[in-house]
């Protein structure tokens, strides 16, 4: 196992504030790392926007907020337990609390069923067939820890898990019939693969060592290129998913900030730079902003 990466949870920010015994449950659940909850809801914001209910019903986008984050860490308290062998291996991942002994698997598992309940909480104030749609997610959760072992592209199974709020967050709120939500969706998925490839940069050396597969290592020494025609579907898709709410050549131009963040990301990316990668990877908080705002324009315009 190498060292050369600072470990992912670390007792920072109000962690430190919290009682001991609370502290490994917080890191368990990545409280310390916002990034993940960001990224799981922007597709959920999107949905609503570009539906037309994130002005009239927007109550839903606080509670889609609320579930991405305890959804999240339930996830990651799940995928901790099942790669807690793995990370122990990985120096990024070596102090998990799961896999450094800190937490027992028995009270990670409480822990998850402690977050599912809060997820239970948001899924109950959505509609039925978005409830439904909702839980159709769960294969594609469980099933997503052992997609590194099995497959070069564990990237694209996330990309299903973490787009799949933009397929209830349209049917709850009775999004327009057409291909504008396919594209809404397909469009999310390639962006995850492009900013989870750029997140894996930093574990391609453990991850060879240990036979973890990724796109990352994939791609070798065409990530960039590989990154950057991810986000070109993107992109494309979420032009298509615009134009098929309002077809006119003025919707388009709501996504040209989000296409010069995402341009910019590719053009400075080091690959062998570790730090670089990783606030590469966090900037697309802001990326999910900018295209949330492009969605909002045009699904709230009369």
């Amino acid at each position: 196992m190498t060292a050369t990466h600072p470990p992912d949870s670390q007792l920072q920010g109000f962690l430190a504030l919290l009682p001991a015994g609370m502290r490994p449950y917080a890191l368990l659940a990545r409280f310390d790392r916002p990034i993940g909850w960001w990224l799981l809801y922007w597709p959920c914001a999107w949905a609503l926007a570009l539906g037309g209910g994130a002005l009239s019903r927007w109550p839903l986008l606080l509670w889609f907020l609320l579930g991405a984050i305890a959804m999240r860490g339930a996830g990651c308290v799940y995928n901790d337990i099942i790669d807690r062998d793995l990370d122990a291996q990985v120096a990024r991942t070596a102090s998990r609390p799961v896999a450094s002994g800190a937490v027992s698997v028995r009270n990670a598992l409480m822990w998850t069923v402690l977050l599912s309940l809060v997820g239970l909480l948001v899924l109950i104030q959505l509609p039925w067939p978005a409830q439904i749609v909702a839980l159709a997610s769960l294969f594609l959760v469980a099933a997503y820890p052992f997609m590194k072992r099995i497959t070069w592209w564990p990237q694209a199974w996330l990309g299903l898990v973490f787009s799949w709020g933009a397929l209830v967050g349209w049917i709850a709120v009775d999004g327009p019939e057409g291909s504008a939500l396919p594209l809404l969706y397909a469009g999310c998925i390639a962006w995850v693969i492009g900013y989870d490839t750029i997140y894996a940069l930093q574990d391609i050396e453990d991850d060879a060592l240990v036979g973890v597969k990724s796109s990352a290592r994939a791609m070798g020494r065409h990530v960039k290129f590989g990154v950057g025609a991810c986000y070109a579907v993107a992109l494309a898709c979420w032009s298509g998913a615009l134009w098929n709410v309002r077809p006119d050549p003025l919707v388009l131009v709501a996504l040209i900030p989000a296409a010069l963040h995402l341009t910019g990301q590719v053009v400075t990316l080091n690959p062998s730079d570790d730090a670089d990668a990783l606030a590469k990877f966090r900037s697309n908080r802001f990326a999910g902003l900018l295209v949330f705002a492009a969605m909002l324009v045009v699904g709230a315009a009369p």
